[in-house]
């Protein structure tokens, strides 16, 4: 159950916060092209996460056990930090900052998924707070790893989706709805982050 809250309570995060995956489909579902949301909020991200799952998968092999120990206290230290970078710059942003939307066209969607690929956080996440848990598959099997998993898809997945409505269903505010929904999902960030943290400690 607790990797099934934490792998869940991750994914509602990234499927809140800002990307630009998430500013095309915005755009589209403002115009009422859900599909087209869907689309682009279910299909790159799917292709993403298949990627850093190999590329973790990979990684792991190169290190001890020991050592995928310490790096979920690292990344759990660095998370920490870039969560609070981001609410600080969220407290720093005007009012009346505009969103830039980019176009539902083959270019747009492929530099998005690309800035997604390249985000520091993605990067964060899967090496140093999924990498741990992943490298648990090989001790414990598969079957005690796939609820933290299949929790952040759902996740994801489900406040990805969920976001996005609320933010075309408010676009006269979007601003101040956008604002609250990323203050909450950074502020869980650290709720996570510090669940992760005591697992680490506790050593389960």
């Amino acid at each position: 159950m607790g990797l099934l809250i934490l792998g869940a309570g991750m994914g509602i995060v990234g499927g809140v916060l800002p990307s630009p995956l998430h500013m095309i489909a915005l755009a589209q579902a403002v115009l009422g092209r859900w599909w087209r949301v869907m689309v682009v909020l279910l299909a790159p991200p799917l292709v993403i996460d298949a990627a850093f799952l190999g590329l973790t998968w990979f990684f792991l092999h190169l290190v001890s056990a020991v050592a995928v120990h310490y790096i979920a206290y690292v990344g759990g230290a660095v998370l920490i930090g870039y969560a609070g970078y981001s609410l600080w710059e969220l407290s720093s942003k005007s009012q009346d900052e505009t969103l830039h939307f980019a176009a539902f066209t083959a270019p747009g969607i492929s530099v998005a998924s690309l800035a997604e690929l390249a985000t520091p956080g993605n990067w964060i996440y899967w090496i140093t707070i999924a990498g741990p848990i992943l490298a648990e598959a090989r001790l414990r099997g598969w079957g005690h790893v796939v609820p933290f998993f299949a929790g952040g898809l759902v996740g994801y997945y489900g406040s990805s989706i969920f976001s996005t409505w609320l933010l075309a269903w408010g676009a006269g505010r979007h601003r101040r709805f956008k604002q609250r929904l990323f203050l909450v999902a950074n502020l869980l960030v650290l709720l996570m982050v510090i669940s992760s943290l005591v697992r680490a400690y506790m050593g389960r």
